[in-house]
C-alpha cells in the first residue's frame, strides 16, 4: 500500500482549482472513462480529521485486505482538508485525468456531485452486494438520486438531547418529555441559575433547529415532480420556526450571545458548563467528555411534540464514492465496498465513534457503547435528510436559513417575513439547478 503523504494542497492552487471549478462547471458532461483495468494504482481522497491517526489505522487495514485480494493493484489514501473538499473535487470532476478514483463526501454534496457528472452510478453493484441490504433506509436515501445509487453509506451522524445531570437532580427536574416541556424547562434553569443557558441554540444552527420543524409536519421543501419548492414559510414550518426561535432571549439563551453561535460553539458551551443542555451528536460525545462536564451529564433523544415522541433528526454523515471517470472501476467498486463494509464500518467506530449505517452493525455498537443508545433510537424513530437537490449546496452555503433565523432572533423581521425571504432565496436556488 502506498500512503500518501500529501495532505493539502498549497493554497494559491486551492483558490485556482476553485476559479477553475466555477469557470468550467462539468454540469452533466460526460466523463465516462474508457476501458476497466485490473491492475495498477488506485488513488483514494479522505477526509483528514482533528485526529486522524486512528481512521488511518483503520483505512491501512481495509486497503491492506483489498491489496491481498486484488493482485497487482494497489492503493494510495490521500487525506484532504473538508474545508476545501469542494474546490478539490470539482476540479477532479474537470481534470478526470488527475482525478482520484475514489472519494469520501459528505452526504449532502451528493446531488449536487451527481448533476456535476462526476459520480459513477453503482446501483447494480450496490444492489447484488450481500452487505447492502441491511443499509439504513435513511443512510441509503443520502447515496440515492433520482432513484440511482452513487456510492456506499460511510457512516452516519444523528443529534440527540445532552444534559447536566448534577443540575437537574439539583433542582429536582425530568428529563423534558415533549418540546414544550423543552422549552419551559429551559427557561427555568436559567431563572434559577442565570449564569447557565438552559438550552444552549445557535443562530446559526440549522441541522439543530431543524428537528423543531420537522416535529410539527413541516418541511424545508416538497418535491414537485422535476425539481423542488421550499416548503419553509408553510404554516406547519412556521410553527417549527417559532418554536425554536423562543429560544432566544434573556430568559434562555440572550440573542446578542446565541445568534451567531453554529453547533460546535453550543456543544463548547454545554462542554465547558455554560449550558445546562445542549442538542448534540454522537459525534460530540468525545469533546463532551473531555469537558468540565465529565461524568456529569446524560443524552435523550429530543422529544418531539407529542409526549412520548421523538423529533426527526437530521442523518448526516458521509459516504464513499468511485468517480465516473474512473479507469478502474471494478476494482474501485471491489475497494469501496471494503472501505464501506460492515467490518471497517466497525472498526471506524472503536476508533472514531463514526455511528455504523448498517442496522445491525448499529445494534452491536449500541450494545458495546451504552451512550449510543439515545442516538440510535433517534435514527430508528425516523430520522430526515435535507432535499436531493444539487441547490441544497448552494442553499446552504449562502446561510439561507441562518439569516432567516438570525433576522428573526434580532427583531429585524417576524416570522411570516423571514420565512417568506428565505422561501424565496430556496426557490431561486432550486430553479437554477433544474
Amino acid at each position: 500500500m502506498k500512503l500518501s503523504a500529501r495532505i493539502a494542497a498549497p493554497a494559491a492552487a486551492l483558490v485556482l482549482a476553485g476559479l477553475t471549478a466555477t469557470a468550467c462547471a462539468p454540469g452533466t458532461s460526460d466523463t465516462s472513462a474508457e476501458g476497466d483495468e485490473k491492475t495498477g494504482t488506485l488513488r483514494v481522497w479522505l477526509f483528514q480529521e482533528v485526529g486522524n491517526k486512528p481512521k488511518e489505522k483503520v483505512v491501512d487495514a481495509a486497503v491492506a485486505d483489498f491489496e491481498k485480494a486484488h493482485e497487482g493493484a494497489e492503493v494510495e489514501v490521500e487525506y484532504i482538508p473538508v474545508d476545501t473538499r469542494a474546490q478539490r473535487i470539482k476540479a477532479a470532476f474537470n481534470d478526470p485525468k488527475s482525478a482520484p478514483d475514489l472519494i469520501e463526501y459528505g452526504n449532502t454534496d451528493t446531488a449536487g456531485y451527481v448533476k456535476d457528472g462526476g459520480l459513477a452510478d453503482v446501483s447494480k453493484e450496490f444492489s447484488a452486494w450481500d452487505e447492502a441490504k441491511d443499509t439504513d433506509p435513511t443512510a441509503k436515501q443520502s447515496v440515492t438520486v433520482g432513484g440511482q445509487v452513487y456510492g456506499a453509506p460511510f457512516f452516519v451522524g444523528v443529534r440527540a438531547l445532552y444534559y447536566r445531570t448534577d443540575v437537574f437532580d439539583e433542582l429536582g427536574i425530568e428529563p423534558p418529555k415533549t418540546q414544550d416541556e423543552l422549552i419551559s424547562t429551559a427557561r427555568k434553569i436559567h431563572k434559577e441559575k442565570p449564569d447557565l443557558y438552559g438550552l444552549a441554540v445557535g443562530g446559526a444552527y440549522t441541522y439543530g433547529a431543524m428537528p423543531f420543524i420537522w416535529a410539527r409536519g413541516g418541511e424545508l421543501a416538497e418535491e414537485t415532480g422535476v425539481t423542488y419548492k421550499s416548503a419553509i414559510n408553510s404554516g406547519k414550518a412556521r410553527e417549527g420556526i417559532e418554536a425554536y426561535t423562543s429560544l432566544f432571549g434573556d430568559d434562555n439563551c440572550p440573542a446578542a450571545k446565541c445568534a451567531s453561535m453554529g453547533g460546535n460553539a453550543t456543544v463548547t458551551a454545554f462542554a465547558s458548563g455554560k449550558a445546562a443542555m445542549a442538542i448534540g451528536g454522537d459525534f460530540s460525545h468525545a469533546a463532551v467528555e473531555a469537558g468540565a462536564v465529565k461524568g456529569k451529564y446524560a443524552v435523550v433523544p429530543l422529544p418531539g411534540v407529542d409526549e412520548g415522541s421523538i423529533a426527526p433528526a437530521f442523518a448526516g454523515g458521509n459516504n464513499i464514492g468511485v468517480l465516473k471517470s474512473s479507469a478502474h472501476r471494478t476494482l474501485a467498486v471491489d475497494l469501496m465496498k471494503s472501505l464501506a463494509g460492515k467490518k471497517t464500518q466497525a472498526k471506524m467506530f472503536d476508533a472514531m465513534g463514526f455511528l455504523p449505517t448498517y442496522t445491525d452493525v448499529l445494534d452491536t455498537a449500541a450494545e458495546k457503547e451504552p451512550f449510543v443508545g439515545p442516538f440510535v433510537e433517534s435514527l430508528g424513530a425516523g430520522a430526515k435528510f435535507v432535499p436531493a437537490s444539487p441547490a441544497w449546496g448552494q442553499i446552504d452555503a449562502s446561510l439561507v436559513l441562518p439569516t432567516m433565523f438570525q433576522e428573526i432572533v434580532s427583531g429585524r423581521k417576524d416570522v411570516d417575513a423571514a420565512s417568506d425571504d428565505a422561501a424565496k432565496k430556496m426557490d431561486a436556488a432550486f430553479a437554477e439547478a433544474g
